[in-house]
């Protein structure tokens, strides 16, 4: 028996295709692809016949991540979501509220492969790569769940999206569709621990979303300590990515750099990371803006770091500054809920809950 498609996975043009090999007209497409983006199955689209959707359903699967758990934040109002997907696999995704509008943190795999040392995303390694379909599930769901219009998304949740590289970027293509959900390139912003070949993809497409780059030290041999892909692409291979990525497109990137008490915190990492980033990305000729986003680290037990103290934040934010480089501190949304992503899918893993 042939393998069913996922419908949520397939581009206007291959829905297209699809329903004309059923003998379905093609303008069919556009009238399931909108409703299709809105959540609705195919038995409870009301513009399309019975028949129609009995030919769909012998070819093409339809699957909504379910919510399995659902955490509020009394503070914010932040929502974290615990998603089951089709497989009993689970992910997380973050509802954020800002005053310019909703944005949604997703996932990109099951689990990471990549292993740095301050995520509990991590820990237990990569089970598998999200679909396209599971990818834009993630945001219908929460859209349909919270009753909200999703205008931006974050990819910094479970794994690492360009390890993901063909799902992500039909994904992208997906979200922005005019007839789908419809969210502008420049409201997406996809976070990588530093993939150098998969940056220079991206740059080739010319997508005009945010790019940041999970930096978190400026020399090998710390980096390499706490983010295992830096032996792979060190530091001096990633800038020079990043330097490329932005002469294609023009586009600032934005450095994360996670503060972990006693690692990376001092005075002089803040003035050698402000020192390589000058040196790697600006030249006389070429003034690339640079934007350092200092993110307090999520203590996980299973890590042992700390979070860096209030008065080392703000010392380390002041030296960036002192060196021309513009940074800003994290506000930490949903405190109260544990946002940051891996820990509640753990903690149902643990309670038998799930694969």
């Amino acid at each position: 028996m042939k393998e069913k498609r996922e419908l949520l996975s397939l581009d206007k043009e291959e829905l297209e295709a699809l329903l004309l090999s059923l003998g379905e007209p093609r303008y069919r497409a556009g009238q399931i692809f909108s409703q299709l983006h809105r959540g609705l199955s195919p038995a409870e689209m009301t513009n399309i016949g019975n028949k129609t959707r009995e030919r769909l359903a012998e070819v093409v699967d339809f699957h909504l991540p379910q919510v399995c758990r659902k955490l509020v934040s009394a503070i914010d109002g932040t929502v974290k979501y615990l998603f089951t997907l089709a497989d009993g696999n689970a992910v997380e995704s973050v509802l954020m509220h800002y005053e310019h509008g909703t944005t949604i943190c997703i996932s990109s795999q099951v689990g990471c492969a990549m292993g740095c040392k301050f995520c509990a995303s991590t820990i237990g390694g990569r089970v598998r790569n999200l679909t396209a379909g599971e990818l834009v599930g993630q945001v219908i769901a929460a859209a349909r769940d919270s009753g909200e219009r999703i205008g931006g998304i974050v990819m910094m949740g479970i794994g690492e999206p360009l390890d993901n590289f063909d799902n992500v970027v039909k994904f992208l293509r997906l979200v922005n569709h005019p007839e789908g959900l419809n969210i502008g390139y420049r409201h997406i912003s996809l976070s990588t621990c530093g993939l150098v070949d998969k940056i220079d993809e991206l740059a080739a497409l010319s997508l005009p979303i945010t790019l940041s780059i999970s930096l978190h030290a400026a020399d090998d041999e710390t980096r390499s300590a706490i983010m295992p892909i830096n032996r792979r692409y060190n530091v001096a291979a990633l800038l020079a990515a990043c330097r490329r990525y932005y002469a294609v497109t023009g586009r600032r990137i934005s450095f994360e750099y996670t503060l972990i008490a006693g690692k990376n915190d001092s005075a002089a990492a803040a003035k050698n990371l402000a020192l390589v980033l000058n040196r790697a990305l600006r030249t006389r000729s070429d003034t690339m803006p640079i934007h350092v986003n200092l993110i307090p680290v999520n203590e996980v037990a299973e890590t042992g770091f700390r979070r860096a103290s209030a008065q080392a934040i703000s010392r380390f934010a002041a030296v960036l500054e002192e060196n021309g480089i513009r940074a800003t501190v994290r506000r930490r949304l949903g405190s109260d809920i544990n946002a940051s992503c891996g820990q509640l899918r753990r903690a149902a893993q643990g309670e038998g809950e799930m694969q």
